[in-house]
């Protein structure tokens, strides 16, 4: 495989990370150096955890069972405290959880401990919940959250029912101030009246982020002459702009999304990576098999795989190994 290594593990891997140049699973308590030998570096932690997420500046870690209703927030290797979300539909999308770093400094954790449908934000490192108040339930099943890189908002890309996938973006600074705003529709916000069903989104940048589409609901030669985003479509959206930056229809499955600059990684069947102006996919790796997932729910369960921070080698989970791809050009 061109551009390809392969990692020997002993196991597969259930979450992936980079620490430097350090691959970690934490859930596995395993590392794999710049000599691709792994190393067992802590005790598993059990439970059913399959998943993780870490905060960007790497203190904090929430490893959790995606189709189940346990986490637990880390510092480093050490438990901090134990988290729980809802158990409505638990089995059937992935668990809302994200970490990001507000524009104060503060980091904070995002999940849904209370409801499905009820967002809670909270300092990170004390529990303290930031988000107290009179709030009310509107029936979104909240899912792949994530805070953006400068810390000003937060994206939802979960659904509610028919199934149908949805995003919204909120402004953290104005629901820290008014925490019902979180239980509204977000500002943007894409539903069936205004996109087709969202399979996936991701922060670009702190102004911009992308979306993918699949095949349902709005018809696309309607939408062709308005600000909607139509059938297989990939979207830009700028905050500052309040519009659609780039709109291009794909031919392909876009699956789950990892930013990298003006350029996204795509998982769904193998990864692929795509220019966000065009649409395009301008590199393919085939023999690198991934899940073929799309949406926040179903059965079918979430790659595993981390792009480096520089932007030049993404790792993705094999059933006995772990491919290291060296990506072309660089992260702009």
């Amino acid at each position: 495989m061109e551009n390809v290594i392969l990692l020997q593990v002993t196991d597969e891997a259930q979450s992936l990370a980079w620490d430097g140049d350090e691959l970690v699973d934490i859930v596995g308590g395993r590392r794999w150096g710049p000599d691709g030998v792994e190393r067992q570096v802590s005790d598993d932690l059990g439970y059913s955890f399959d998943r993780s997420v870490s905060s960007p500046s790497g203190r904090f870690t929430v490893v959790y069972d995606e189709r189940g209703t346990a986490a637990l927030l880390l510092e480093g290797d050490r438990p901090v405290r134990e988290l729980q979300r809802d158990d409505e539909c638990a089995p059937d999308f992935d668990y809302p959880v994200a970490l990001g770093v507000l524009r104060d400094g503060r980091e904070v954790l995002v999940h849904c401990p209370d409801g499905y449908d009820l967002l809670q934000i909270e300092d990170t490192e004390s529990g303290e919940r930031l988000t107290v108040g009179d709030r009310m339930r509107n029936d979104v099943f909240h899912s792949r959250l994530a805070v953006s890189p400068g810390g000003t908002h937060l994206l939802s890309a979960g659904w509610f029912w028919h199934p149908c996938g949805i995003a919204e973006v909120f402004d953290l600074e104005r629901v820290l101030r008014e925490p019902a705003l979180l239980d509204r529709r977000g500002v943007p916000s894409f539903y069936p009246d205004t996109s087709s069903e969202v399979i996936s989104a991701c922060w670009i940048d702190g102004d911009r982020f992308a979306v993918a589409t699949g095949e349902e609901f709005v018809d696309q030669e309607e939408n062709a002459e308005t600000e909607c985003l139509g059938k297989r479509q990939l979207g830009v959206w700028s905050l500052s702009e309040e519009r659609w930056v780039h709109r291009n229809r794909v031919d392909f499955h876009i699956g789950t999304l990892i930013p990298r600059g003006d350029t996204i990684v795509s998982l769904y069947g193998h990864p692929r990576l795509i220019d966000v102006t065009t649409g395009a996919s301008t590199a393919e790796w085939p023999d690198v098999e991934v899940p073929s997932r799309e949406g926040s729910y179903d059965v079918v369960p979430t790659p595993v795989a981390a792009l480096h921070p520089d932007g030049r080698l993404l790792a993705v989970a094999q059933p006995e190994s772990i491919a290291i791809i060296t990506l072309p050009g660089k992260a702009s």
